[in-house]
């Protein structure tokens, strides 16, 4: 039996461990019918720090889906990953051990990698299991292992296979800080603050000259070309000719195109190769030389003359002074623009011509919406950002990266004619830096000697196949087909991630699973928000409003963090606020308190009972429940999960405990009562078993001290009873005992003591009784007429703002004959003060009052008169 207060402290920590020693949450071993499997494909957290509330918020809704289908008889797949390859593993092991990847040898940095991230990863697990997360923890996997590098190295073979890869040398966009290419999605806009600088070029031979507008006077030496409007008359007469740039002498030719435009700087615009998406574009149709004035490291080369060895910000101020001392700088202006950053460092991004692998994504974008379209979006708006990020594509997805740890392109090259040699399938995962070709002379020309692809895979191609390595996605040599081991977990039930990652994993996700497969990887997606302080501010560790889970643990129960973390619509982003906690906090010992007092009341409470032989209350509170869980269930169903937390507990809270319990306790202390004994305990355990994908510890110690040894996540979900009830009537009785509950309260009357006379005017019909043993009424009648009520004018209020500016000084006499009852109302207009008042520029309070004997109540639609005698 439940005793004492409360000790989540200890009940939690029993279970968690409990729950892994179990295996509870494991997924059979055996054969599963794919219609009773239930699969997600959690996100793989990023090993770049600590956990934070992102994860806790994202994989605590993700358990509420888990644990509910769970109990409504799925066999859920619910495994757990670490994203350890790339970029952000790198920059952790960078900036915890103090070094940097350029000084070592790749495989001795890739070593340092894993010890940085294994001991990420242990903490990871253990603070995952602390939060009561119901993952199968013998379905975690690494996406630098053996096996995820061999399914990743599959990936790339079969898409290039297919014909959706290519090797290009391109403009790429470049960090100059990583020293990587990055793809589109990897960059982001920043409002920074910067300059436009008014720059004088010459006509070459001639005495003319015009001006351009540039932020980027650094790339002065890397201009290889002046564009004009075709519809810029004022500069017409200048295409044709070539313009002479200032400080590096080069000349380059003014031509026409369309892109310029015409409402920023000067109207003439510099191509330089590459500030920005239009140069490459320029750069490709008019078939522009290449000009590279800045190198992978941000360094000026020496296409800048004697700038070069200058970082790009260095060179820009010596530039601009030297513009200045020869004349040629003729403004400079202060100005906000958007400028492009690498998303993980907040560097400007350049862009350079490299020998990068790209998948073909241009090409197919109407098919990859439509793939969208065949998914459910959870919620549906979600899926216009997913629509927008495709109609926006401009590049296909580079997949090259230039670091020292990721997974290698199984890749070689002939020396002498560069043919690419792809690894062969049952070889890999293989590195070609170590490993030999799987051919001993070029195919294509004989030579024998071959140079190894050093770049790695973009952290996304290998994140976005989680769907496949989850489901055992390999090369069978016999069908000579790729095959999946667990084919009932594909396509998987549920995607659930934030929205912040619709461009990157969710799209890339379905990419490359509808290439592998021709099928779209997911039945459903839901998408949540980002966690925001309490000012509803994006937490940053620069503001200093980080709140970390760690702290919050300390102080709050997990149940009061899960209870939080379903108090947001899927979607929207959810502030941290302690008064959610505390909510929680308090339901969690509300919990706690009713089950000892049903506990106490049910000790011999029969397992079976005709159910239509229940009282009209106890048939109505069955039956009322029913409709509560109709809804939670559906709620649940559609991922709204603060609708369902709020109505369940509203009805656990106020119905149940407030009212029904109170009336059952004195049935079943006054005497045996086997229609309410039976009642509580069905109710309670049904109320366990909803709540229990919430409030998951709190519930399976309840369940298991009370009524089985089994987990309550173990149990069915709630099915509807099926009983008929008055439901309306109980309700109104409801009302009415919570309304004569206000009025003792109000009075300063023990709830025990007796009144001598209620009246009501509402169907209260088969519950005359409950009303009044519960409330202690000596007499209770029925009214077939509504009492006499009259409506009394309690103020008037003014909306001021129409009020003040039409009278003006003729507000006070107004206030004032209004405080005197001096003012008359016909059709609608008020007679005030000498002023008349037009129907929206006042409102009239009113208030209903009985001229009977006694007091009114007012009890949701019913009319309640008490005469009670002091």
């Amino acid at each position: 039996m439940p005793s004492g207060e409360y000790d989540p402290e200890t009940v939690e920590a029993k279970w968690q461990e409990r729950w892994v020693d179990e295996d509870l949450y494991a997924y059979p071993e055996r054969a599963v019918d794919p219609d009773t499997v239930f699969s997600i494909d959690s996100p793989p957290p990023t090993v770049s720090g600590s956990l934070h509330w992102g994860h806790v918020y994202g994989f605590t809704l993700q358990d509420f889906v888990a644990r509910f289908n769970r109990m409504r008889g799925d066999e859920v797949y619910f495994p757990f990953g670490y994203d350890d390859n790339g970029i952000a593993s790198e920059l952790l092991t960078e900036d915890e051990l103090g070094i940097k990847h350029q000084d070592y040898e790749r495989r001795e940095f890739q070593k340092l990698c894993r010890e940085v991230t294994a001991e990420y990863e242990g903490e990871f697990t253990e603070k995952m299991q602390n939060l009561g997360i119901s993952i199968d923890w013998d379905q975690t996997y690494q996406t630098i292992s053996p096996e995820v590098q061999r399914v990743s190295q599959l990936s790339f073979v079969d898409l290039y296979d297919k014909g959706r890869q290519y090797r290009q040398r391109a403009p790429a966009i470049w960090c100059p800080e990583c020293e990587t290419a990055i793809s589109q999605v990897e960059t982001e806009d920043d409002e920074q603050g910067s300059h436009f600088h008014d720059i004088e070029f010459g006509v070459a031979d001639s005495e003319e000259s015009f001006v351009i507008s540039t932020t980027r006077p650094e790339l002065l030496p890397a201009c290889v070309a002046v564009f004009v409007h075709p519809d810029d008359d004022d500069n017409a007469h200048l295409v044709g000719q070539e313009a002479e740039v200032p400080l590096f002498g080069q000349r380059v030719p003014i031509l026409e195109d369309e892109r310029v435009d015409l409402e920023t700087g000067t109207g003439l615009v510099m191509c330089c190769t590459f500030g920005d998406q239009t140069d490459i574009e320029w750069y490709q149709a008019h078939d522009l030389p290449l000009r590279v004035a800045i190198d992978e490291s941000g360094t000026m080369t020496e296409v800048a003359d004697e700038y070069a060895g200058l970082s790009s910000g260095e060179a820009r101020e010596a530039i601009v002074s030297d513009l200045d001392d020869a004349g040629a700088l003729l403004d400079k202006r202060a100005i906000t623009h958007t400028v492009n950053v690498h998303e993980r460092c907040g560097t400007s991004v350049e862009f350079l011509v490299k020998d990068q692998w790209y998948i073909k994504l241009l090409d197919k974008r109407e098919e990859y919406l439509e793939a969208g379209e065949q998914m459910d979006w959870y919620p549906e708006k979600m899926f216009t950002r997913y629509k927008n990020w495709i109609e926006g594509l401009q590049w296909d997805w580079a997949i090259s990266r230039q670091r020292s740890s990721g997974i290698p392109f199984p890749v070689w090259y002939c020396e002498d004619c560069e043919h690419v040699v792809v690894a062969d399938r049952e070889d890999l995962p293989v590195d070609p830096l170590s490993d030999d070709p799987p051919v001993d002379a070029c195919p294509a020309c004989g030579h024998d000697e071959f140079a190894a692809e050093d770049d790695v895979f973009d952290t996304w191609a290998t994140s976005s196949l989680t769907p496949l390595i989850n489901g055992g996605w390999d090369w069978n040599p016999e069908t000579e087909e790729m095959e999946l081991e667990q084919p009932e977990l594909y396509p998987f039930d549920m995607r659930p991630q934030g929205h912040d990652i619709i461009s990157f994993w969710l799209f890339h996700t379905v990419v490359k699973c509808y290439e592998h497969t021709g099928e779209v990887p997911f039945d459903s997606v839901m998408i949540n928000g980002m966690v925001l302080d309490e000012n509803r501010e994006k937490m940053s560790k620069s503001v200093g409003n980080v709140v970390s889970p760690d702290e919050v643990l300390e102080k709050f129960p997990v149940d009061a963090a899960r209870y939080w973390a379903a108090g947001s619509a899927v979607g929207d982003d959810l502030p941290y606020q302690e008064k959610g906690l505390v909510a929680g906090e308090k339901l969690m010992r509300k919990l706690w308190n009713a089950s000892k007092l049903v506990e106490s009341l049910t000790e011999d409470a029969p397992a079976e009972f005709d159910h239509d032989d229940l009282k009209a209350i106890d048939r109505w509170l069955l039956a009322s429940l029913d409709r509560e869980l109709e809804f939670v269930t559906e709620k649940l169903e559609n991922r709204e999960f603060s609708k369902a937390r709020d109505r369940l507990r509203s009805f656990f809270w106020h119905t149940f405990c407030d009212d029904y319990l109170e009336i059952a306790k004195q049935r079943v202390r006054e005497g045996d009562d086997p229609s309410a004994a039976y009642t509580l305990q069905t109710a309670h355990k049904r109320f366990l078993t909803c709540f229990a994908p919430i409030l998951a510890h709190v519930t399976e110690e309840l369940w298991r001290d009370m009524y089985d040894e089994t987990s309550v996540h173990d149990q069915s979900w709630p099915e509807p009873l099926g009983l008929d009830a008055d439901v309306a009537a109980g309700e109104t009785a409801m009302a009415v005992v919570g309304a004569l509950r206000k009025y003792k309260s109000d009075n300063q009357l023990s709830m025990n003591a007796p009144v001598d006379l209620v009246e009501v005017y509402g169907d209260i019909h088969g519950f005359e009784e409950d009303v009044s043993g519960v409330m202690h009424i000596e007499e209770l009648e029925l009214l077939e007429e509504e009492p006499e009520i009259e409506s009394v004018v309690t103020g008037v209020d003014l909306d001021y703002s129409l009020v003040g500016p039409e009278y003006g000084a003729q507000v006070p006499d107004i206030e004032a004959a209004l405080e005197s009852d001096d003012y008359e109302v016909e059709d609608g207009v008020m007679h005030v003060a000498g002023v008349e008042l037009d129907p929206e520029m006042f409102t009239i309070e009113e208030s209903r009052e009985y001229v009977g004997e006694g007091d009114m109540l007012e009890a949701g639609d019913a009319i309640v008169i008490v005469q009670h005698a002091d």
